[in-house]
């Protein structure tokens, strides 16, 4: 069992797989069922101690919760995870008055270079497997006695550049005897890589599209996205519509307010025109204060510029909100923590061989 992903098969692959190996066939059925308790192969305690061995042995990836840190007025927990090679991941736990939600990474860095992420700096290390994106959910539920009920695949990462991973995860995901976490319940970001949306509306995953805008002109969003220099803006329109018209599911527009850079009367207008003329269908544009990065020279808008500006689209036709920040005082921006962590590790290592 040594290369094999147990976590990341479906049901019936893993019936398959437990018959390879000499064992009965509804061990795959336990065993599924143990993944989505976040377990680990040891605490598998209906299991026969070789299986549990066999599997602790081999490619058994359960994230490991190096750290967890709590907002003050508890609504957010932030997770680290240590994945199997060692390197690390984010979560943030979300408790709203509708329900829990986890917002997850779908892969270890990010290559897209938006100018205002952390998750970015470093680049992208490498895509995560179905299986530690189902072991963030199972290990976070598990730690916070909580069901987790909606998932955003909106953390560290781009979630279609990791594509056929990401899409056997929300499989995955519904399964009813593992999460069985509705896929209606599930929203996942993306920067804009046009092949993948149409891609991604053809599956049949009603999963709620989140796209991040961030500018209602090209020349404006090539400064903030380098993915605005292969996919203009009619390019992203048009498989937005695509989506639109393949799932019924309404597209939800992300849109960071940085100070001096987007948030003026004017590109509040030129997202109402974009969106009418463009997109033609329904949406919401999701306002979202900047989470500051030393490194980036980035600002927030001062004061209450976000509802100002949410007010102007609205009254424009436009629905929008502002997304309520959470975990501001828990490195809550994506990428923040492990950012800390893999510094803390560095000066450790250059102090060791200074």
């Amino acid at each position: 069992m040594n290369n094999d992903d147990i976590m990341s098969m479906t049901p019936a692959e893993l019936r398959e797989y437990m018959i390879s190996v000499g064992e009965p066939a509804y061990r795959a059925k336990q065993v599924f069922s143990w993944i989505s308790r976040g377990v680990f192969p040891e605490e598998m305690t209906n299991l026969p101690l070789p299986l549990r061995e066999k599997l602790a042995a081999g490619g058994y990836r359960m994230p490991r919760i190096l750290t967890r840190q709590d907002s003050k007025d508890g609504e957010t927990s932030k997770y680290l995870f240590a994945l199997v090679d060692g390197e690390c991941v984010e979560s943030v736990l979300m408790r709203h008055g509708y329900g829990t939600s986890l917002c997850i990474s779908s892969q270890v860095g990010c290559r897209m270079g938006c100018a205002f992420c952390a998750s970015t700096r470093a680049g992208r290390v490498r895509d995560l497997l179905p299986s530690e994106m189902i072991g963030q959910i199972a290990a976070a539920g598990r730690d916070s006695g909580e069901r987790v009920d909606k998932v955003v695949v909106m953390g560290i990462g781009e979630p279609l550049d990791n594509y056929e991973n990401v899409v056997k995860f929300l499989r995955l995901l519904n399964e009813k005897d593992g999460l069985g976490i509705g896929l209606r319940n599930v929203s996942l970001s993306t920067c804009g890589l046009v092949p993948e949306i149409k891609k991604l509306a053809d599956e049949g995953l009603p999963v709620t599209l989140s796209v991040s805008l961030h500018a209602y002109s090209d020349e404006k969003r090539r400064e903030l996205m380098p993915v605005a220099r292969k996919y203009p803006l009619d390019a992203l329109m048009e498989a937005c519509r695509y989506y639109f018209e393949k799932t019924g599911r309404r597209i939800s527009f992300e849109y960071t307010l940085i100070a001096g850079k987007n948030d003026s009367p004017e590109d509040a207008r030129g997202i109402v025109s974009l969106l009418r003329e463009k997109m033609g269908y329904p949406s919401h544009v999701n306002l979202i204060l900047l989470n500051e990065v030393k490194e980036t020279g980035l600002r927030r808008p001062a004061g209450d510029m976000a509802a100002k500006f949410a007010e102007m689209l609205v009254s424009m036709g436009q629905n929008a909100t502002v997304r309520r920040s959470l975990g501001g005082d828990i490195e809550g921006a994506c990428g923040q923590l492990r950012r800390t962590r893999e510094a803390d590790r560095s000066g450790k290592e250059n102090f060791t061989k200074g």
